[in-house]
């Protein structure tokens, strides 16, 4: 099994497979409109913007799991990312990345590259996984790693 097997529904509610982004460098973020760190979409958009043409995207997956911070609907969601933060790159249905529903994804990712003290779970809202171009799981990041500071990690796969 490998990230590229899975398939997730965009906000559109097209399913997708996730082998459309095979050979490129994905950040993988677990995203909501009301939380302390949703200016985050900020840094992301800029990072997509600035290394999309170098094959790079950031792909955001809604999740309503902590603290009920992303409680609206695939069309709201769409609207706020895209009035508030010009949100251009891809954006999927909401999912849940913890328990019994989790999405296969995100189980994948966690079984991958667990956090600290090899816990599987995803503690809050804005965790990041880096991948590189062979879908290889590369990099787990925390809610507060700001997307600037990843950067440097991007470039070393590009």
């Amino acid at each position: 099994m490998t990230l590229y097997d899975f398939r997730a529904l965009t906000l559109a509610g097209a399913e997708e497979s996730l082998s459309a982004y095979r050979g490129k460098v994905l950040l993988i973020v677990n995203t909501a409109s009301q939380c302390g760190f949703t200016p985050q979409y900020n840094g992301l958009e800029a990072l997509h913007r600035a290394y999309a043409d170098r094959g790079f995207d950031v792909l955001g997956f809604p999740c309503n799991q902590f603290g009920h911070q992303e409680p609206g609907d695939a069309e709201e969601i769409k609207n706020f990312c895209s009035l508030t933060y010009d949100v251009t790159f891809p954006m999927f249905a909401k999912i849940d990345v913890n328990g019994a529903g989790a999405h296969p994804l995100y189980r994948y990712l966690t079984a991958e590259k667990p956090g600290l003290l090899g816990s599987k779970s995803i503690k809050w809202n804005f965790t990041k996984f880096l991948v590189d171009r062979e879908g290889g799981v590369r990099k787990r990041y925390p809610p507060n790693a700001k997307p600037e500071s990843l950067t440097r990690d991007i470039e070393q796969l590009l």
